[in-house]
Order: structure tokens, then sequence, then C-alpha cells
């Protein structure tokens, strides 16, 4: 083996390198629980008018776990969860539910894009299914 060829770092990829070859779309993605709450926060401390210093320490959080937490990188505790939320005067129930509203709006729009067989546990959720 040449010296050159020793020299060659591998690279590999965090996340998966978009097709360019021409066909049928990738499906959706489903989202991630990580990203919904952490856009959940995001979405209230701006509403709040607050920097994310101001509510990290008030939290007693790190700034840049806090950041890394809204833009959907960290998986947060429940602990660091419900400290976020009462430093901007909601429960972690508000919190939770407020996720999982947008979850359900998700899903449905990327249940729109890609049809995937419904479950039973779905279809029992008022969705009408025909049988032929």
């Amino acid at each position: 083996m040449s010296s050159h060829a020793q020299n060659r770092a591998r690279v590999i990829p965090l996340r998966p390198v978009p097709a360019t070859a021409p066909g049928p779309a990738p499906a959706a993605r489903e989202p991630l629980w990580r990203d919904v709450v952490g856009d959940v926060l995001r979405r209230e401390r701006l509403a709040q008018e607050r920097t994310l210093k101001d509510v990290a320490e008030d939290a007693r959080i790190s700034m840049p776990y806090l950041s890394e937490i809204e833009r959907g990188r960290k998986e947060a505790s429940s602990e660091v969860l419900a400290a976020a939320a009462r430093s901007l005067g909601l429960g972690l129930a508000d919190v939770l539910s407020l996720a999982q509203g947008e979850l359900g709006r998700r899903s449905t729009a990327a249940s729109r894009t890609s049809p995937a067989r419904m479950s039973p546990a779905r279809a029992s959720l008022g969705e009408v299914r025909l049988a032929a």
C-alpha cells in the first residue's frame, strides 16, 4: 500500500446524502420528538421576547445546552424540560401538549406526502376505512 493511500481520511456523512438520480421522491421523514419539543420551546421564548441567555439562566441550564435543545440536537431529560418550561411560565404538561399538537400536524402532513398502511390504532382515532 502506498503512503499516499494511507493518508486519505475516510468520510462518513452524519446525515444521509440526498439522492440526485431521477425517480420517485423519497418518503417524508417522520418528525422527531426532540425537534418538535425544541421548536415549541423556541417559539414560546420568542413569543415572550426573551433571550436564550435569560431563559437558560432562569432555568439554571447552560445556554449552549438550551440552544441545542431548541435546535433539536439534544434529547432533554424531563427535569431539564420542566425547568425550561417553568422559566417560560409554563408547566411541563403545557409544553408536552403543545408539542403533541405540533407533532400531530407534522405527522398528518408527512402522511399526506407518503401514503402508508394505516395501523389499526390510528384507524380507531376517528378515521374512516372503506372495505372493498
